[in-house]
């Protein structure tokens, strides 16, 4: 059996740094051209940066009900924001797990959670509450506690509303945790290369988008209210990177760095104007495709891209609880990444995922399967429900192959693929209704 002091010589400091509505392609490190971000940044140099992590919902409540309980949002019924938490997974999350493993768990920041969400200083889900939900002031949070002396290892949860008050920019809100100053228009960035929807659409998608004009006030932007946007968007992107920044900083300054687990990713994207969509649910890969980087002490080295697929959601879990040495719940069904992270020589550890949604304020319902080639959507309703793009070669999204006769039997196979996770998972009759009649 394994002493005290050898488990705890394998426990390393666990920081999990999170944002809010951030898409993959919105670093640096990935794309230079319109956003600056030399923090996380310098996070990817030093660790791996997954490149095909997808959320399990592109939701802030769904997405995070997936990072801290390991289980598929829709076989708990919690699909949508401010449901409430199922009362059986209550004493088996995340900051519980960790916790019971002989870490201090600290949380600062965001929750989005029911019943999560406390002042400082309190407890909640098996983390000590540092910071409430403002993003002033939550670094500062996390280097006092930090500076602070620790007789055992710790976990600590950084989460960020931003880049999410770009949510607020585009009602025309006041910004809760950052400012915008507008600049001249020839110096925003330039519209993408998809801005424009594509041919053979999901028709759900504009219905969605005229229904709920609240969340979706973009609908009557010109081409130079798009520009406005991204450059907002970018500039809130740059604002959390150096938040972010102060905590790496401090983490170096205080020789915490180099031993530690660090991962830092989001819990869904942001339309950023392709499709002219704003905001998430829809499941573009500006929306699904979420930033992962994992910075792991025996991590085979650095400045490392992988291509393999994980989920953002799903997996999270059962990778914190390999490194802190607890044992993954049997009702977990994501995977540990911890190979992929220390061998180069792992390979797929899924051959497929599920990314599943429920449109905000809308009973619409969606699903999508990304395989290492290729990318099958389904919506609940409407013209064009199914989508399949091969994602290697059109990763703009602008060929649906679901409509061409040729492409049936790869068609068929992703049917397959998600009939058998619906069931699996133990979806709702109607959602295994919808996937069968296909």
């Amino acid at each position: 059996m394994m002493g005290a002091g050898s488990l705890l010589a394998q426990q390393p400091n666990i920081i999990y740094i999170m944002t809010d509505q951030q898409t993959a392609q919105a670093m640096s490190c990935v794309d230079a051209t319109y956003v600056s971000t030399p923090n996380l940044d310098k996070l990817a140099k030093d660790g791996i940066r997954f490149t095909n992590a997808y959320c399990a919902a592109p939701l802030s409540g769904p997405s995070r009900f997936a990072m801290f309980t390991g289980v598929a949002p829709g076989s708990e019924g919690m699909l949508k924001n401010n449901t409430p938490f199922p009362e059986k997974l209550k004493e088996k999350t995340l900051g519980n797990l960790v916790t019971s493993a002989g870490y201090l768990s600290a949380y600062a920041g965001k929750w989005h959670l029911p019943e999560a969400s406390l002042p400082a200083n309190e407890k909640s889900f098996g983390f000590i509450s540092l910071h409430d939900h403002n993003d002033y002031g939550l670094a500062e949070s996390c280097i006092r506690f930090l500076k602070q002396k620790h007789d055992k290892p710790f976990f600590l949860v950084a989460s960020f509303d931003n880049p999410h008050n770009i949510c607020e920019y585009a009602r025309n809100q006041v910004l809760p945790f950052a400012e915008i100053k507008e600049p001249d228009l020839d110096d925003c960035p330039n519209l993408p290369a998809n801005f424009s929807p594509a041919p053979y659409e999901a028709e759900i998608i504009r219905l969605e988008q005229q229904v709920h004009f609240p969340t979706y006030p973009v609908i009557d932007y010109t081409r130079d209210d798009w520009r406005r946007y991204l450059n907002a968007y970018y500039h809130l992107v740059e604002t959390v990177d150096n938040e972010i920044g102060k905590i790496i900083d401090a983490l170096v300054e205080l020789g915490l760095y180099e031993d530690a687990l660090i991962i830092f990713s989001s819990d869904h994207g942001d339309g950023v104007a392709a499709n002219k969509w704003n905001q998430k649910s829809a499941l573009f890969e500006e929306i699904v495709n979420v930033p992962f980087i994992v910075k792991a002490p025996d991590a085979f080295s650095g400045n490392v891209e992988r291509p393999e697929l994980i989920n953002a959601g799903l997996d999270l879990l059962p990778t914190i609880c390999d490194y802190a040495s607890v044992e993954i719940p049997s009702h977990v069904t994501g995977k540990s990444i911890r190979t992929l992270v220390e061998d180069k020589d792992t390979e797929e550890i899924h051959p497929f995922i599920v990314t599943e949604t429920q449109f905000d304020k809308s009973p619409t319902r969606g699903w999508m399967v990304r395989t290492p080639q290729y990318k099958y959507v389904l919506y609940d309703k409407g013209k064009y429900r199914e989508q399949l793009f091969d994602i290697r070669k059109d990763k703009k999204e602008r060929r649906n192959l679901a409509i061409e006769r040729k492409h049936q039997e790869i068609l068929n196979h992703h049917r397959s693929l998600l009939q058998g996770w619906v069931e699996q998972h133990k979806i709702s009759t109607t959602g295994r209704e919808i996937i069968l009649s296909q």
